[in-house]
């Protein structure tokens, strides 16, 4: 049996919208869904069970980090990424490969690989394809992530071309040099900026080597919202209808209802755990930055509408004090928020699939959300 599945419920009458779920060594999925981020083998200041009383059910970490601490010969004698953190549902980790290029101004890239620098303390570095899928196998996530290059917005079609080529080779190397096939499934990126022709013979590359599930990488690295649909429009129904489509490092709450309307199932960003941090709130009728001096006297939650823990107990004046002060519950409660705020509005998302009402949901949600259904600015 293969360690992961995809199982198609509905799609959206209204929207062509998947309804699904994923089935890992540990445990299942509903899709779509959003996928915390947890880099260092922990999504910051939150604990595994606070993410289950949100309704996490999968998260990620980063290979790239995990790789220079602890690393992964430690994870892997602890019993894997899974018995380290205490987490016992499904884990996805990327290959490390979108840090490589965008931490490292000092990297070399070449066919086997990219040289590199330690961004923490200038250390020579080299990762390749082999290399990203060895540390991987050890950390043991269910959901492994090949190794491609992710090149920067805007990009000339002829560089753009030679990085596809190169990123479809080094997908038939993450197979190769893949060993534990039958325990962790490994999926593909599609690479090509925002040229049509370039996506469509990254997906069948890949599609060819029948990864079993797909990410869209290189979005959300700068480009028009406008841009990223159109990319997606034209690139996702290359990918197999009966395997997962996920699309990397997009979070914002008006791009995961934009991305699921274009077929995408799976999503994860640092976007509500960042803003978060610097006390910014997504609410139901858009960003509420909770620091700001006029919330010093308001007693209400941070969002009317929202059941959260946070929400129902601690008032917008008592949070800003905390984050004013730099106490760490202050930014554990807006990131509690923001994470229940993206979890709840998928399983909305998933409902909406389910009545064949995605549409509307669409515009119901833009609508209070202020933005602009035509044209929505970044969160």
């Amino acid at each position: 049996m293969k360690p992961i599945t995809y199982e198609l419920i509905k799609t959206c009458k209204q929207t062509g919208a998947r309804l699904g779920r994923v089935h890992t060594p540990h445990g299942s999925f509903e899709t779509p869904m959003f996928m915390p981020v947890g880099t260092l083998a922990t999504v910051k200041t939150m604990s595994p069970e606070d993410l289950k009383d949100l309704g996490a059910e999968i998260i990620l970490s980063n290979t790239y980090h995990l790789w220079l601490r602890p690393g992964e010969d430690i994870i892997s004698e602890a019993g894997g990424l899974h018995t380290f953190m205490n987490w016992d549902r499904p884990i996805l980790t990327d290959s490390g490969g979108f840090q490589v290029f965008s931490l490292s101004d000092m990297r070399k890239i070449k066919e086997e690989g990219v040289h590199f620098r330690n961004h923490l303390n200038g250390e020579k570095l080299f990762l390749s394809p082999e290399k990203a899928m060895h540390i991987q196998n050890k950390l043991g996530p269910d959901i492994m992530m090949a190794f491609d290059e992710c090149p920067p917005y805007p990009a000339t079609h002829d560089y753009m071309k030679k990085s596809v080529e190169r990123t479809s080779r080094w997908a038939e190397r993450c197979l190769e040099g893949h060993k534990r096939a039958d325990e962790q499934g490994l999926f593909g990126i599609v690479q090509g900026g925002e040229y049509e022709d370039l996506r469509k013979q990254s997906a069948k590359d890949l599609v060819s080597l029948d990864f079993p599930g797909y990410a869209i990488g290189g979005l959300s690295v700068g480009e028009p919202k406008d841009v990223m649909n159109k990319v997606l429009e034209f690139t996702t129904p290359e990918l197999p209808s009966d395997k997962p489509r996920y699309l990397m490092g997009v979070g914002s709450p008006d791009a995961l209802i934009d991305g699921a309307i274009r077929g995408i199932d799976m999503f994860d960003c640092v976007l509500p755990t960042r803003i978060a941090r610097n006390g910014t709130c997504m609410t139901s009728n858009g960003r509420l930055v909770v620091r700001n001096a006029r919330y010093q006297r308001d007693f209400r939650p941070i969002d009317d509408n929202c059941s959260c823990y946070a929400c129902k107990n601690y008032s917008r004046a008592y949070i800003r004090h905390l984050i004013k002060c730099n106490e760490t519950f202050g930014f554990r409660l807006t990131t509690y928020h923001n994470l229940y705020f993206l979890l709840n509005l998928m399983k909305n998302v998933r409902n909406a699939i389910l009545e064949d009402r995605l549409g509307d949901f669409k515009e119901e949600f833009f609508e209070q959300y202020g933005l602009n259904v035509a044209n929505p600015k970044n969160f």
